[in-house]
């Protein structure tokens, strides 16, 4: 059984704060449905294993190894686990996730032949943060579209030669990424030759955004979200060209925005709320001729730049009482727009 949340708004497409909860009773139903098939026919396999406690269908026999027709695998391990994987055939796996509590955990090795692989999630639920080994097998991946770490560190791609070619898609959240950041030597463009979104989200050690990443110029949307030590964004931001997503919510650490922001002309929606901005915003924010929306709740903001009522396309800007009045001389202006005071 599976649910489906469509995008919470049609221009952010932000589903962080919106929740779809699963009764247990209907989890228990779904997977007794599936249980009555044979594992090789499931469509899901789900394996929780104690220890080193494999299932008795994933032995180490080549000879007696079934091919199994499942397309999602989903893997929890405990932190007794020695990540000592047998060489299982899952040629039809789309959907991958591994939960483990271990601070040193090595990929599965059959995962080199995950062809069809689109979706690989990979959760630590210990107190520590986890170093991943083996990660060079996802470079057999070719047809890899969304990758999402949590609470593990990224030193992996700090001197990483692997090309994520068809990759659409990375999520960060609690993952260490500062030092990887600082020292990555490798080029974005070539690591990431096709990303459009990246998701970070409440890595504490993240101080800068690396200004390579400003050169992945199909970027279309830019998530850092409770990063409170970032305190600056790259001057070179304004290369990301197609950029459609800036979200920046509750980065408290933040003093500005850049003012290359305003080459960003198919920006449509620009999120820095509970940025704790004291100063104005960019002078050049009225060159954002696409923007649609504004949330700016909790920026703390004394004024707003005159050329503000350039924004022609501006619909709704999200705001609090404090900083409602700053829009009044602006209205006449803006003929289309409706501010919402939260």
């Amino acid at each position: 059984m599976s649910f489906c949340l469509e995008d919470a708004n049609e221009i952010d497409g932000y589903n962080n704060e919106h929740f779809v909860t699963q009764h247990y009773l209907l989890r228990e139903l779904a997977i007794h449905q599936s249980s009555q098939k044979s594992v090789e026919q499931r469509e899901k396999l789900i394996m929780v294993i104690r220890g080193n406690d494999l299932p008795n269908w994933s032995n180490d026999n080549e000879q007696k190894q079934p091919t199994f027709d499942a397309c999602l695998l989903s893997i929890s391990t405990d932190e007794t686990f020695s990540s000592s994987w047998y060489s299982m055939q899952l040629p039809e796996i789309e959907v991958l996730i591994l939960n483990f509590r271990t601070r040193n955990y090595s990929l599965p090795k059959f995962m080199d032949k995950m062809d069809r692989l689109k979706v690989l999630i990979i959760t630590n639920y210990g107190f520590h943060s986890t170093e991943l080994s083996d990660f060079q097998l996802l470079g057999h991946l070719s047809s890899l579209k969304r990758i999402r770490l949590e609470h593990v560190s990224i030193s992996f791609l700090s001197e990483s030669t692997l090309q994520f070619r068809n990759l659409r898609k990375i999520s960060l959240i609690l993952c260490k990424i500062g030092e990887t950041f600082r020292n990555c030597t490798v080029e974005y463009t070539y690591m990431f030759p096709n990303l459009v979104e990246i998701d970070i989200h409440c890595c504490s050690d993240l101080v800068e955004l690396p200004e390579g990443l400003c050169d992945i110029i199909c970027l279309e949307k830019l998530s850092i979200t409770k990063c409170n030590d970032l305190d600056a964004l790259p001057q070179r931001l304004g290369r990301l060209t197609n950029l459609e997503v800036l979200r920046l919510h509750s980065c408290t650490g933040l003093k500005g925005l850049p003012d290359s922001v305003g080459n960003l002309h198919k920006l449509r929606f620009l999120d820095i709320s509970d940025c704790l901005f004291r100063s104005k915003l960019p002078t050049r924010i009225g060159e954002l001729c696409g923007l649609e929306k504004l949330d700016m709740r909790g920026c703390q903001l004394r004024q707003l730049p005159q050329s503000v009522k350039d924004l022609g396309e501006l619909k709704e800007v999200i705001c609090d009482e404090d900083t409602v009045d700053l829009w009044e001389p602006f209205k006449i202006h803006l003929n289309n727009l409706k501010v919402t005071v939260l």
